[in-house]
């Protein structure tokens, strides 16, 4: 049995967004992907459709596992893709068990509900027909960057992704990208995948050797590693769009808890204002 109802939080820097949707949604399967990864998929009923780069939020664990006077909040998590149907889309989410919330969340079965309110945030910009984009992800940002790829070939682009994770045991999605057709490359630490090093080394080497239009990074990961990519394109005169993933606690600029300073003063919420911004808005000294 599932409930649905709409929220009033349509990001105020969306215009003519759809009002996200509160929902229980039934689980279809929740599977390990590779070492501490997991893979999730849930059918929403009523699901608006959402846009390469937003989110959602998942109760922590199915909902009879968590009691109502337990104060653990809900987790922010990248949309991976969607599959429409008739009255219902199934919503794919990849995560990482890091703590007691994913740890609930990983032992939730098919046939269980959880909590989801989504989609929430402002999401990536089209890309046009010709234009040339390098995705770079790392960890779990892997997770936002598969929707970008995959409307971006739609729409003729150029595309080439560089994932990175510590280990190849960690990667995420690898196949995924793959079946996509893009140019693919892939770094590990400790050098069990693909090239042995960081990631932005990848983007690094990929830059020198590009010709043509300018292309536009984009870069979804940890902290060091998007203010690496920023920091590369702009020593290159290149754009660089970065997905935040700030903690929260609402997804719709309540609690402020994913406020980030901004190049142009005071604060931006991720929840709200992203989780996408231009790398140049970000002040990067001032995120944990």
């Amino acid at each position: 049995m599932t409930e649905t109802s709409r929220t009033s939080t349509t990001p105020a820097s969306a215009p003519g967004a759809r009002a996200p949707l509160r929902a229980r949604a039934e689980i279809l399967s929740n599977q390990v992907e590779s070492g501490a990864n997991r893979r999730l998929v849930v059918r929403v009923p009523d699901w608006p459709g959402s846009g390469p780069g937003q989110f959602l939020m998942l109760s922590p664990g199915a909902l009879s596992a968590v009691s109502r006077t337990d104060p653990l909040l809900p987790r922010p998590m990248a949309i991976y893709r969607e599959r429409a149907g008739s009255g219902s889309s199934e919503v794919e989410v990849l995560y990482k068990v890091s703590g007691r919330g994913t740890s609930l969340l990983a032992e939730a079965e098919p046939g269980q509900l959880l909590s989801v309110v989504g989609p929430l945030g402002c999401g990536f910009s089209e890309l046009a027909s010709g234009a040339r984009a390098i995705l770079v992800g790392g960890g779990t940002g892997i997770a936002s960057l598969y929707g970008l790829a995959a409307a971006a070939l739609g729409r003729g682009a150029r595309v080439s992704v560089l994932l990175g994770a510590r280990s190849a045991g960690e990667l995420m999605a690898e196949a995924d990208f793959c079946e996509l057709g893009v140019d693919l490359q892939v770094a590990t630490e400790d050098g069990s995948g693909g090239h042995r090093g960081l990631v932005t080394e990848l983007l690094e080497a990929l830059l020198d050797g590009e010709s043509g239009a300018p292309p536009t990074v984009f870069a979804c990961g940890p902290t060091p590693m998007m203010r690496r990519c920023a920091e590369i394109a702009e020593a290159r005169s290149l754009s660089c769009v970065v997905s935040l993933e700030n903690r929260m606690a609402c997804g719709f600029g309540v609690c402020l808890g994913c406020a980030v300073p901004v190049a142009a003063g005071g604060y931006g919420l991720v929840c709200r204002e992203g989780p996408v911004f231009d790398a140049g808005d970000v002040v990067w000294e001032g995120l944990p």
